[in-house]
């Protein structure tokens, strides 16, 4: 089953005292590119974050953003006191020489000063980190689980493009039968025409028709070309990431679809083979989004 390399998953966790987010986005590219944002407490665990979307979603440009809500029953910023009496009392003695405001408005300047505001500095949470952890392989569930999603339509798309490109083929074959003949009789009609001026070795001339006509012989090309496709089709069904594969084999397939635009030298084939390209490079464009 082909997966797409694009895919989204967001999943929100109560944590008891707050709420945690976690997206993750995912976009194609040839390697992994991993963009992760944790909080500044949970940094160390960045490498196991890593570890996992490296196995479960293996290439794409991959971000991670984690973020926490509080719940308003958590208080890790608290006032100090002491310090805050302190700086007042001190303002206060400069009365006798200094006419002072009250301290209705000293308050709100002393609140400014340094150290008035306390952070209680929050350690690395073993129990909290592994919920975090399970919530973030939850959103890179649901990332991988939009990829299957888009992947089976994206395989739906290569069949229906390979059989249109496999029609092109059979039409081809079709005014194949007489394109030779319409070419030699063409050809004689045209030596017709100036043999009177001019002598021609009859044998010879066979010669280098047989020649010209095996050099815009289409038919390798064409058996190619079907061989190309069946590849195709088939590392699709069983390769579990084929998209570096599939780009390969299609472009063997637009090789193949040149040289049989470039040997044809038919009008009908021609146009043929433009619709061909077409299917081909929307089959490409699909490619590479694919794992």
């Amino acid at each position: 089953m082909i997966r797409s390399m694009t895919g989204f998953g967001k999943v929100t966790a109560d944590l008891g005292s707050r709420t945690v987010n976690v997206e993750v986005k995912c976009l194609n590219s040839k390697q992994a590119d991993l963009y992760i944002k944790l909080p500044a407490l949970y940094r160390e665990g960045e490498n196991q974050v890593r570890n996992e979307l490296s196995r479960t979603l293996q290439r794409g440009k991959i971000e991670v953003s984690v973020w926490f809500e509080s719940t308003g029953n958590e208080r890790n910023v608290s006032i100090n006191q002491a310090i805050i009496a302190d700086y007042l009392e001190q303002l206060n003695q400069m009365e006798p020489t200094i006419k002072m405001p009250g301290n209705d408005v000293l308050l709100p300047l002393v609140m400014r000063l340094p150290d008035v505001i306390k952070v209680d500095k929050q350690d690395f949470d073993e129990a909290e980190w592994s919920k975090l952890f399970e919530t973030i392989k939850q959103a890179i569930g649901l990332v991988e689980e939009f990829r299957l999603q888009e992947g089976r339509s994206i395989g739906e798309d290569f069949k229906t493009r390979i059989r249109l490109i496999m029609e092109g083929v059979t039409r081809i074959r079709a005014i194949e039968k007489n394109r030779i003949e319409r070419l030699r009789e063409r050809m004689s009609n045209a030596l017709a025409d100036i043999v009177e001026r001019i002598k021609v070795d009859q044998n010879r001339f066979e010669q280098e028709l047989i020649y010209y006509i095996e050099k815009l012989d289409i038919n390798e090309e064409m058996v190619r070309l079907g061989n190309h496709c069946d590849y195709f089709l088939e590392t699709l069904d069983t390769e579990e990431s084929p998209g570096r594969k599939l780009g390969f084999i299609s472009q063997e397939i637009g090789r193949e679809i040149n040289t049989i635009g470039s040997k044809a030298n038919d009008s009908e084939i021609q146009r043929i083979v433009v619709e061909m390209k077409d299917e081909l490079e929307k089959l490409k464009e699909q490619s590479f989004n694919v794992l």
